[in-house]
């Protein structure tokens, strides 16, 4: 069993992060705590001055309701939504919160995965504790 379990989830419809948190459920058991995850990706500067001042506000208060199901009725579970880029920040994140395993959801690699690398590759090739990947 982990003591503390990372859930990275993103708004990609086509990765079963239900079937994440069941396992990292498991994984920790009832002393563990699962910390769920969301990335949002910085803009290039160019994209940001277009936008209205309070739009990454507006997007982690969209994002905070479309996973607060997720944690909600599971015991010592959390929802974190902070800003970079996906793989060095779920990293980091990991890193830095003491993490003992992560459990991804991923989707099934395409031409473009083999070519640049997926999130969930990064992960896995570069991460210091465990990784649990869902297909």
């Amino acid at each position: 069993m982990y003591n503390t379990i990372l859930v990275p989830v993103s708004l990609d419809t086509d990765r079963d992060t239900n079937a994440a948190m069941k396992v990292a459920q498991t994984l920790c058991g009832d002393e563990g705590k699962v910390l769920v995850l969301h990335v949002v990706e910085h803009l290039p500067q160019y994209s940001e001055d277009l936008l209205p001042e309070d739009h990454l506000e507006k997007a982690k208060s969209v994002i905070s309701e479309k996973f607060q199901p997720l944690v909600e009725g599971v015991e010592n579970a959390s929802l974190e939504i902070v800003e970079g880029h996906s793989g060095r920040t779920i990293l980091d994140f990991a890193n830095s919160h003491e993490v003992g395993c992560i459990v991804i959801a991923s989707h099934r690699p395409g031409l473009q995965d083999y070519l640049l690398g997926s999130t969930a590759a990064r992960v896995v090739r570069h991460a210091t504790c465990a990784v649990h990947v869902i297909r």
